[in-house]
């Protein structure tokens, strides 16, 4: 119903990041992760908007104030939907791509030395 709020917020956070840092993040002395943030900026909002769709097909986003059926039972569905549900689902994301960045730089080092 509304997890899709904290990856969503993550995207924006990174966005933002990434926008206010860019000659950081393009420098050859950056870390693997700061290299790699476009491609965890991409995985956000590409999971943000397929969630925000999906919640709008099975009706729980509606286009009319609440516009999320949980808040018709109280804060506490919604809430417990963010915690429960939308903080791991970013925690995972933001661990598969660290682990994607790390594996990207080692791959770029085996293949730069073996040329």
């Amino acid at each position: 119903m509304s997890c899709f709020l904290v990856p969503l917020t993550q995207a924006l956070v990174t966005s933002a990041y990434r926008k206010n840092n860019a000659t950081a993040i393009h420098s050859d002395k950056a870390s693997a992760l700061k290299r790699n943030v476009p491609a965890l900026e991409k995985m956000l909002w590409g999971g943000s908007v397929m969630l925000i769709v999906d919640h709008i097909i099975n009706g729980e986003l509606s286009w009319r104030f609440p516009f999320f059926t949980a808040l018709n039972d109280g804060w506490g569905i919604f809430l417990h939907e963010i915690l429960a549900v939308g903080v791991p689902m970013s925690l995972a994301l933001t661990a598969v791509w660290a682990i994607y960045a790390v594996l990207k730089e080692k791959h770029k080092k085996t293949t730069s030395i073996s040329i």
